[in-house]
């Protein structure tokens, strides 16, 4: 036996053998007459023994097909047990799951969401590392889902993208008092910022500004440190829309080149290919496709206007 036996041929026969002839069972496998005919001939020819006689009454065992059948049906419940095992395991998944994700989603995102995931998968454990802004490295094989919030360009995970952040630049309105409003980008160079990293700015006749700022402020600890010090008057920052819109500091900061919008945040889960139906990383990729960037979204509401449709 060269080849390996054909599942839907066994299950063809075991379904035509209880019905007693083709055309029951071929009613009860929504399948014509003669594809259940081919399918007993193929497995008869690859086992090289008659299982059925075919007859105007319909279809007679021989002794080999009662004694063939009988193992048939002990392996298909061996399946289907196992399928039910699996299905238990998805519906229920347990062991640990290894997250890594920047300091704000662990703060904002994750945390409010605990309550909600540990309630819906008890045996479900979580191991979350937060790490600062700046980290752009391929995961380690230990980590189950890292999350990243730039997309990358070449990467050997498989990537889940979720809605984007958009984001501001703000300021206090002492510091507007003393150092003045920019008018364009460029003029950004003239004032303090805090921040990391290249600056892109997009307006909405899609023109599109890339600065390199020299900072007052050079931080990746994004936007903690990064917001108290636009709230402290010592200059200007990007922050998301969802921290610098927040009730507790809207009236203490002032949105800043409202025309001109920095490059969003394209939020996505890098987890192993193998990893693609782990029942525990399926549930976590799920469950916060329920919240990220919806009406549910502990962040903010999508009608704030907070996130951008996530990039396929």
């Amino acid at each position: 036996m060269a080849n390996q036996i054909d599942l839907n041929d066994v299950r063809s026969f075991v379904i035509a053998a209880q019905a007693g002839t083709l055309s029951s069972a071929a009613h009860t496998l929504h399948q014509p007459v003669s594809t259940i005919s081919r399918s007993l001939t193929r497995l008869e020819k690859h086992l090289g023994i008659l299982l059925v006689r075919r007859g105007s009454k319909g279809l007679i065992l021989t002794d080999a097909g009662n004694e063939y059948l009988l193992s048939c049906r002990r392996a298909l419940r061996s399946l289907r047990e196992g399928e039910e095992l699996l299905e238990g395991r998805r519906s229920n998944p347990s062991g640990t799951i290894k997250i890594m994700c920047p300091i704000t989603m662990a703060r904002d995102l994750l945390a409010p969401l605990l309550k909600d995931f540990v309630r819906r998968y008890p045996a479900l454990r979580m191991e979350i590392e937060p790490y600062s802004f700046g980290f752009d490295q391929e995961p380690g094989e230990d980590v189950d889902v890292f999350f990243k919030v730039m997309a990358p360009k070449d990467s050997l995970k498989r990537v889940r993208p979720y809605p984007g952040i958009k984001r501001g630049l703000f300021a206090s309105p002492s510091y507007i008092k003393e150092a003045g409003t920019p008018a364009h980008p460029m003029e950004l160079a003239e004032h303090r910022c805090a921040g990391w990293g290249l600056w892109t700015f997009l307006n909405s006749h899609k023109q599109e500004v890339t600065l390199k700022i020299d900072f007052h402020l050079l931080s990746s600890d994004y936007p903690g440190v990064n917001l108290r010090y636009a709230l402290d008057g010592l200059g200007i920052t990007i922050l998301p829309l969802y921290i610098g819109k927040h009730p507790d500091h809207v009236k203490r900061l002032v949105p800043i080149l409202p025309l001109w919008e920095p490059k969003p945040l394209q939020v996505c889960a890098l987890f192993s290919g193998s990893s693609r139906l782990t029942p525990k990383i399926q549930a976590l990729l799920d469950f916060l496709a329920e919240y990220v960037g919806t009406d549910r979204d502990p962040r903010g509401s999508r009608k704030n206007g907070y996130f951008k449709e996530a990039k396929s």
